[in-house]
């Protein structure tokens, strides 16, 4: 869907209180709101220091990241374009859900195109011992072939922006977040961070293979709030998934809302978490000015005074609205209406964010995280 920039928007790069940090979630076809919220951003001028992803969040990261600023938009509309699968509602009545179904059941035996295909190994049966490289339902070869076609790794590699992709080691079960920072990423680590099981196959990364990293933490918040060295930063988190929700009346509606729960990973409780352990930061910041110049000279008090900090890290979260008619299959929704819907929804929440521009407002001076929820 191409769009005219609207120059409403308030907020420039140059307007934020330090590194801005782009934290998208992962849920599969929900990832359409991404673009929305990167294209807001980016004709605000305001591009990302720094991109944390898991998941369809790693695969638009690492789009983002593995292109100039002028490229990046284009290359995150050829991916939707190249994975929008075919949409029956037009041909046919709105009633009973037939459209959604025959959609969803053209994706379950066909794949998606550029994304992943059915894996004829399955033929073979649950139980036949494949290797976990090959125990899935489907191969992802296409979106190997898909990412090497728009996404540069030198790019990446030359760490123009911070790109980290999170995965969990199938063996440990821990996390683990792959960092350009660190170390040099290619397509595997794009391709591990999406491993979702068991429809997915693991991705093997220096001998470990990787899952999704969405089976274990699936809003990676917690990468920039314990970094070190701290830093200012304004961290615009695109949130695929709904935490709080009335009750579901129905076994269908219990099937949406065990998988928003469950993906939407605690994110609140870690990030309230954080603000306590902010908190006390600068708590000893303020209490090492009141010690004698003679006691902060000491080593074991510099040592005790290093754990204080004056950063602020403002968090804004962006949520995904429920579109009319989803349900619990929503993060299979490859149809052009799904897509163009989510992708819209994502550009409104993020221009309404940069006009009301938060992060502008005094806070307490003792709160090292401050979070701006969008008003209801």
């Amino acid at each position: 869907m191409a769009r005219n920039p609207r120059n409403t928007a308030h907020a420039t790069a140059r307007d934020l209180p330090g590194q801005v940090v782009l934290v998208l979630q992962g849920g599969g076809a929900l990832g359409a709101y991404q673009i929305g919220v990167y294209q807001a951003l980016h004709e605000a001028g305001v591009e990302p220091d720094w991109v944390i992803g898991t998941s369809i969040g790693a695969i638009n990261g690492a789009i983002i990241a593995g292109n100039p600023p002028e490229r990046r938009l284009a290359r995150l509309e050829a991916f939707w374009s190249t994975v929008r699968q075919q949409q029956f509602h037009a041909m046919l009545p709105p009633w009973l859900g037939v459209a959604n179904l025959l959609s969803n059941l053209s994706m379950y035996t066909r794949g998606v195109e550029g994304f992943f295909a059915p894996n004829p190994g399955v033929a073979w049966g649950l139980h036949a011992g494949v290797g976990v490289e090959r125990a899935s339902y489907y191969t992802t070869g296409p979106l190997n072939a898909t990412l090497q076609g728009l996404v540069d790794f030198p790019c990446i590699n030359s760490k123009l922006v911070r790109l980290t992709l999170g995965a969990v080691n199938v063996r440990s079960g821990e996390m683990r977040y792959f960092d350009n920072r660190d170390i040099e990423l290619d397509v595997r680590h794009v391709m591990a961070s999406g491993a979702l099981p068991p429809a997915f196959p693991a991705v093997r990364i220096d001998g470990d293979p990787y899952w999704d990293g969405g089976i274990y933490s699936n809003t990676p918040m917690e990468v920039v709030l314990d970094d070190k060295p701290r830093r200012d930063s304004v961290i615009f988190a695109a949130n695929l998934w709904h935490a709080q929700a009335s009750e579901p009346g129905s076994i269908w509606e219990v099937l949406g809302r065990q998988k928003d729960i469950q993906y939407a990973s605690r994110a609140a409780s870690h990030v309230l978490r954080q603000q306590q352990i902010h908190r006390l930061r600068h708590i000893i910041r303020e209490l090492a000015q009141h010690l004698p110049p003679e006691q902060r000279k000491e080593k074991e008090m510099q040592e005790l005074v290093a754990y204080g900090c004056a950063t602020v890290m403002h968090v804004v979260p962006l949520n995904v609205p429920r579109l009319d008619g989803e349900d619990h299959t929503k993060d299979i929704d490859f149809t052009p209406l799904g897509i163009s819907g989510r992708r819209e929804a994502g550009y409104t929440a993020t221009r309404d964010a940069l006009e009301r521009a938060p992060w502008t407002r005094a806070v307490d001076a003792m709160e090292g995280v401050v979070i701006h929820e969008p008003p209801n």
